[in-house]
């Protein structure tokens, strides 16, 4: 009963953030975003893809949806759009669209994922993995409890969040040490990895790559992750700081 009712009083919280948010301007309001998706389907590509599309055109985004990679190696559309938000976990990328990638972000498009649709990508890329600033190497058994804690509570996107609980794959990961980390959790070593015991991990994190705003949550493996509030937040605030990428260039 104490664990539903601190439940409700987070998407309470969350709710009331959210009502505070829609009394401004949205940030994605006339935005062009590319949403790609596609990959291993075991981290739910086009569900998790539904669970975020309707709200970015509640926000006045346009979104155009893409399930290949083709779009990337398009110079006229890259040209066009301010966002890319990408949840392709694995898979492989040619030369032609990762340049196209990587240039359009470090001219002043932002990109935002999660999980290993954003941190799991194109295993073979060290370009993509450098822009991204993080990959993943693990997930210590499987499935499991864990805490995520805020890191900066002053930035925008951790502002009034607290500590909440996961059960889902915990990411450990290969972490550029230049990235902002917003968040971290802590692996207990428990089950066949007891040399991590106590190794804290960047969770969330917010970076630059040249112009472009690169926003990374490792959090979500399915799309019933997002029920939690504190993920679904966190991933919503991130797109929008990204999102503004061009806006802000060279602040």
């Amino acid at each position: 009963m104490k664990k539903v009712f601190i439940s409700l009083l987070a998407v309470a919280a969350m709710a009331c953030m959210s009502c505070q948010a829609t009394t401004q301007e949205s940030a994605l309001k006339g935005k062009k975003v590319l949403f790609v998706y596609g990959g291993w389907d075991g981290h739910q590509p086009k569900e998790t893809m539904e669970v975020l599309k309707p709200w970015l055109e509640s926000q006045g985004a346009i979104v155009e949806l893409r399930n290949d990679l083709d779009a990337y190696a398009d110079k006229e559309l890259m040209a066009t759009i301010d966002l890319v938000i990408q949840t392709w976990t694995m898979g492989s990328i040619t030369g032609e669209q990762e340049r196209g990638l990587t240039e359009a972000v470090r001219n002043g498009v932002g990109i935002a994922g999660w999980h290993g649709g954003l941190g799991d990508s194109f295993r073979n890329n060290t370009d993509y993995q450098f822009m991204i600033g993080g990959q993943w190497v693990a997930h210590p058994g499987g499935k499991v409890d864990y805490d995520v804690d805020i890191a900066d509570k002053k930035d925008p996107v951790m502002k009034g969040l607290k500590t909440f609980h996961m059960k889902s794959e915990q990411y450990y990961m290969h972490v550029d040490p230049s990235v902002k980390v917003l968040a971290t959790t802590t692996f207990s070593g428990e089950g066949d990895t007891p040399w991590i015991k106590g190794v804290v991990m960047p969770v969330v994190w917010k970076k630059y790559y040249g112009k472009g705003r690169v926003f990374y949550s490792s959090l979500c493996h399915d799309a019933s992750d997002f029920e939690v509030p504190e993920a679904l937040e966190i991933m919503k605030r991130g797109i929008e700081w990204a999102a503004l990428s061009k806006e802000q260039a060279g602040k």
